[in-house]
């Protein structure tokens, strides 16, 4: 197999391996996929920062955006209260950010909005753990 056909059954498979976790995930982990996926995208960036490529650099940065709009898009205001409103100007905060990142080719931008998310996840993170918890063991 050349490394061509090799690349691409990875990334077929990796594909295929995110759509099993996706489906029928409760909330809380797709919220937690989400935001692992935007710091897989954003430490993407920061390599392709690093070296020269630019292009890279950008849709990556692009699509880490996407996906901390698409966290802000879901937030439940009515629900969340001031904890939803928090996070709306933090996702919003974390995409000017971003985005700044790109235009600047700063890295340290970059890991700052990580560091954010990486909060963000941490609480998720024991959400999830504490959901799995105190679910009623399977007869």
């Amino acid at each position: 197999m050349n490394a061509n056909n090799f690349r691409s059954a990875m990334k077929e498979y990796e594909q295929v391996g995110a759509r099993a976790q996706v489906e029928g995930a409760a909330p809380e982990r797709l919220v937690q996929l989400m935001l692992e996926g935007a710091l897989d995208r954003i430490s993407t960036a920061r390599g392709a920062m690093e070296n020269g490529q630019v292009a890279l650099k950008g849709e990556r940065i692009g699509k880490a955006i996407g996906i901390v709009e698409g966290l802000r898009a879901v937030l439940d205001h009515d629900r969340g209260g001031d904890l939803a409103g928090n996070l709306d100007a933090l996702y919003d905060y974390m995409s000017r950010r971003l985005a700044e990142a790109n235009m600047r080719n700063d890295p340290r931008i970059l890991d700052e909005v990580s560091g954010l998310l990486r909060e963000i996840k941490a609480a998720w993170d024991r959400i999830v753990a504490d959901a799995v918890a105190g679910a009623e063991p399977v007869a």
